[in-house]
């Protein structure tokens, strides 16, 4: 653990805040598919990302989830910060994207660190700016752009995030993903394998165009 803390956060936290994050922190392997936290749930640690990724997802009336952003290594979710600074149940799904490694860090440690140390408040504060950031984008993407523009760029994100330009969801996962229908998925995931940006295969898809 303390191999992978340092890989991920050494470049953020002094060497005291390291120390103690590997003596309070708890160590958790999570598969890809696995849900972290669930909406209604009280959160009482946050995660620190070592490796792998999460996306981060909401649901409507009836079920319907749609993504928010995802996690990746060095990154931590501001919705739990918010959920362990208020004491509420969270609004928010986590599903690990992939094989996951983490830290959850205790509630208590949070505000103790926030006043100790100056990297772990900047820290604390840029992962609000870039969750924000990252939900407006996601506004506006739902906004402004139409679905097969929404697709494709869902599909460059998934590249990145998994660093593979294969993808392995079905066309239903994607439309879970997307808050939309799989025939709507497949019609245009067809689309775009005919304008030559990716490669259907069977439960695979191909981003040529990254």
């Amino acid at each position: 653990m303390e191999k992978e803390l340092k890989e991920a956060y050494g470049f953020l936290f002094e060497k005291e805040l390291l120390k103690e994050i590997v003596e309070v922190g708890t160590y958790r392997s999570v598969p890809a598919g696995e849900k972290i936290m669930d909406i209604g749930s009280y959160v009482n640690s946050m995660p620190l990302m070592l490796t792998g990724a999460i996306k981060i997802l909401r649901e409507d009336s009836e079920g319907n989830e749609l993504l928010l952003y995802f996690l990746e290594r060095g990154d931590t979710c501001a919705m739990t910060l918010s959920c362990c600074l208020g004491q509420t149940k969270s609004e928010v799904r986590a599903v690990a994207e992939t094989d996951t490694h983490l830290i959850m860090i205790p509630i208590g440690k949070m505000e103790e660190w926030t006043a100790k140390y100056k990297s772990w408040r900047n820290f604390v504060f840029e992962s609000y700016s870039t969750r924000l950031s990252e939900m407006l984008d996601t506004i506006d993407t739902i906004a402004f752009l139409n679905m097969d523009e929404r697709l494709m760029r869902y599909l460059r994100d998934k590249a990145k995030i998994t660093g593979d330009e294969t993808i392995q969801n079905t066309h239903q996962q994607i439309a879970y993903d997307l808050h939309t229908s799989r025939v709507v998925v497949s019609r245009l995931l067809k689309k775009l394998e005919l304008e030559g940006k990716i490669k259907l295969q069977r439960n695979q898809i191909q981003v040529i165009d990254l």
